[in-house]
């Protein structure tokens, strides 16, 4: 049979995780490929790619789609349970949930690009995908990839320890240039009696000057606000100096925002979202996948046609 779209995979695997206990990703896909019958040859049949089984992507979409609207829940490394959420869609959906029926969900918006939460993609942005251009369908698909990326990693830190964190984004700012090399640009000093600082940096490779780093680990929906800004921005003065990052998995409060500006020092606020793009963007905790070239026609070549 055909190997089903993942669309079709999200509702036959919330109902084999409705039994609210944890399951391993890999059980529910191996119970998906028996639920649908199969064949060896055609779990294995592969992806254009040659990377990946085309059946293994498409149940793992289904289970990103499913925990992004929050019908499941990660529980550890490669293993989910099912939420309050995921058992009403059941009761709501008699054999089919879709992106259709997500797309009532704010995390799905902001997973799927809406500007901001609640703001629902209206239906001439829902356009149907043989109305794109491959150009228009490529960059779609990329995007998409690139957030469910972002916000695995982000859930991985999360769920890391806080020295772990703190010596991480200490070796993000070497990697956007700051000081060179790990050996010679940087310095974890978080830990008892750290005074609210938990990295210092050299803002060149001469050591000119020095940015104090403060870490905090915290929960994705909490909000940073202007008290934990106060203390830093009071350890910068104890240590004379003019800058700092404060640097969190979580958000911040707009007074948070509103404090930094008015300070005479200057302290730079990276969120948690900021935090996985920097990450993505200068390599840090991802690799590679697969590469593609783009190319077009060279009109030059031909210009003595």
């Amino acid at each position: 049979m055909p190997i089903p779209d993942f669309q079709t995979l999200m509702f036959p695997t919330l109902k084999l995780a409705s039994t609210g206990k944890d399951h391993a990703v890999s059980d529910l896909r191996q119970a998906l490929a028996e639920q649908f019958g199969l064949s060896e040859a055609e779990r294995a049949e592969l992806l254009p790619s040659g990377r990946q089984p085309t059946f293994h992507n498409r149940a793992g979409w289904a289970v990103t789609y499913l925990r992004k609207g929050n019908l499941l829940e990660s529980t550890g490394r490669g293993r989910v349970r099912i939420t309050p959420r995921g058992r009403q869609a059941l009761k709501d959906c008699k054999d089919r949930i879709d992106l259709q029926y997500l797309a009532q969900f704010d995390e799905i918006q902001r997973f799927r690009g809406a500007s901001q939460p609640g703001e629902k993609q209206t239906a001439a942005a829902e356009e149907s995908l043989t109305q794109l251009t491959p150009e228009e369908l490529l960059t779609t698909s990329y995007d998409t990839l690139r957030r469910a990326t972002a916000d695995e990693l982000l859930e991985r830190i999360v769920g890391a320890s806080a020295r772990f964190f703190e010596e991480k984004v200490v070796q993000l700012l070497v990697k956007m240039g700051y000081g060179g090399s790990i050996a010679d640009a940087a310095e974890v000093v978080g830990g008892p009696g750290d005074e609210g600082i938990d990295g210092l940096i050299k803002e060149d490779k001469l050591g000119l000057d020095a940015i104090y780093v403060q870490a905090k680990k915290w929960a994705r929906d909490k909000r940073v606000g202007r008290p934990e800004l106060q203390k830093f921005a009071g350890s910068l003065l104890g240590k004379r100096a003019r800058k700092g990052v404060f640097i969190t998995t979580a958000g911040f409060a707009r007074e948070a925002h509103e404090y930094v500006r008015g300070l005479d020092q200057k302290i730079v606020l990276i969120d948690g979202p900021r935090l996985a793009v920097l990450m993505l963007d200068h390599g840090l905790g991802v690799s590679i996948k697969q590469t593609y070239h783009l190319h077009k026609l060279d009109e030059d070549f031909f210009e003595d046609e």
